[in-house]
């Protein structure tokens, strides 16, 4: 069975999306939620579900408890799914390839620090872009520069508002994200 541990720090929308992907799913087990918000509503999502949860602050993350808390899971695949924190190199060194982002752009195009939600679908729309998209990335030490493992467009000419545009890039994160967590799981042992 292929562990599936996820990172999140607001809504959840992803996160319980992916829940109900694998929740009949015999050979993927989601066994943890994890984030940096203790109001989070991800924390209500995962408790609907039954999934573990821990919440933690920047020095947890960064000294090592999170990690002691990700090694007891032993996870095949850790997911960031709006998870807004830089992520540690002590946990990247361990899980190489083995961490997965989803960014609401078509990356290099609006990514890096300070640019995600809605800060990334105004600018899109204010500079005039006629498209937008997910790009769905390996992590590694800076913002959004990973390896690419996934893009996916989607025309936005016809969208008046950042709200438009963030209810076109969920589509496609809904539809897209959990396929690819199954198709790297199932492909790299």
């Amino acid at each position: 069975m292929k562990k599936v541990l996820l990172f999140a720090s607001g809504t959840g929308s992803n996160v319980e999306n992916i829940i109900q992907y694998f929740e009949n799913n015999p050979d993927i087990i989601i066994v943890g939620v994890f984030t940096n918000n203790a109001h989070a509503t991800v924390l209500d999502k995962a408790a609907k579900y039954n999934i573990p949860t821990l919440i933690f602050n920047k020095e947890e993350l960064s000294e090592g408890f999170v990690l002691s808390k990700v090694s007891e899971l032993q996870p095949d695949l850790i997911v960031l799914a709006g998870f807004l924190w830089k992520f540690p190199a002590g946990i990247i060194a361990k899980y190489p390839n083995r961490i997965i982002n989803i960014h609401p752009a078509l990356l290099p195009k609006y990514g890096g620090k300070g640019m995600y939600g809605m800060k990334v679908h105004q600018t899109v729309l204010d500079n005039k872009e006629k498209e937008t998209g997910i790009t769905i990335h390996y992590v590694n030490e800076h913002y959004d520069e990973g390896e690419f493992i996934f893009q996916q467009k989607v025309a936005i000419d016809d969208c008046a508002s950042a709200d438009e545009i963030v209810t076109k890039v969920q589509e496609l994160e809904h539809k897209h994200f959990p396929e690819i967590i199954e198709k790297l799981l199932t492909t790299n042992t």
